[in-house]
């Protein structure tokens, strides 16, 4: 069994991949400001705690959980994110910088403090979106969003580029709509074609096994051609 940190966890995607993988007997540290949610499942294979990845001090928490009670880390799932839809000239800097400071640098601080507590079979799983995706259909009002999940797909070939000798292994997934509560709370009333929970299922095995399979690759996760 493995030991999986899951970001993002209070709702939506994240909250439906820590109940999957508990529910298979992996011990999962599933992370969100908001924790009532999970702690209301009452999993024993579930841990967590509140947790800002913008917040240094929380970052040590985290830091002080692996080295204290698990000493290896097998999976992560960079999954928190921040969605923000409003016209690009009207975006305040604090509002492009709230978005980056979950998006990329979140994601960068939280891979930053647990690769050294992971081996090289273990498998970095970063969720981006097909609007970061070169090429792919772009959509007025998701500037900084995104050019935010843009990033993410650069850092995740730089570093299996940087790690491939020693491990562990990393991609990305570029997601197409979910229906998730923050999907409608951008977009009220659009209805995705995949649940949170078909996605889910998706990712988790992908993070147990597409390690085997792919190193620093961008795969696309979406049934309409962009």
């Amino acid at each position: 069994m493995a030991n999986i940190i899951i970001t993002g966890s209070s709702r939506g995607i994240g909250f439906e991949m820590a109940k999957l993988f508990a529910d298979d007997g992996h011990q999962v540290l599933a992370l969100s400001r908001n924790e009532k949610p999970i702690l209301s499942l009452n999993h024993k294979n579930i841990h967590t705690f509140s947790f800002d990845l913008s917040q240094q001090e929380d970052l040590q928490k985290l830091q002080n959980y692996v080295s204290e009670n698990w000493k290896q880390v097998d999976v992560l799932i960079n999954n928190a994110g921040k969605l923000l839809n409003k016209p690009f000239l009207e975006i305040s800097p604090s509002e492009f910088e709230e978005v980056y400071k979950v998006n990329v640098f979140g994601v960068a601080n939280v891979t930053q403090l647990v690769l050294p507590n992971m081996p090289k079979t273990g498998h970095v799983v970063t969720i981006s979106s097909m609007g970061g995706v070169q090429g792919s259909m772009k959509f007025p009002g998701l500037t900084a969003y995104s050019s935010s999940k843009a990033a993410v797909i650069t850092l995740t070939e730089l570093w299996a580029e940087e790690f491939k000798e020693n491990g562990p292994s990393f991609n990305v997934l570029a997601l197409g709509a979910v229906q998730t509560e923050m999907l409608e709370e951008a977009f009220p009333g659009y209805k995705a074609p995949n649940t949170a929970l078909e996605i889910a299922s998706y990712i988790k095995e992908f993070a147990l096994t597409g390690n085997k399979f792919y190193n620093g690759k961008m795969l696309q996760v979406s049934s309409t051609t962009p």
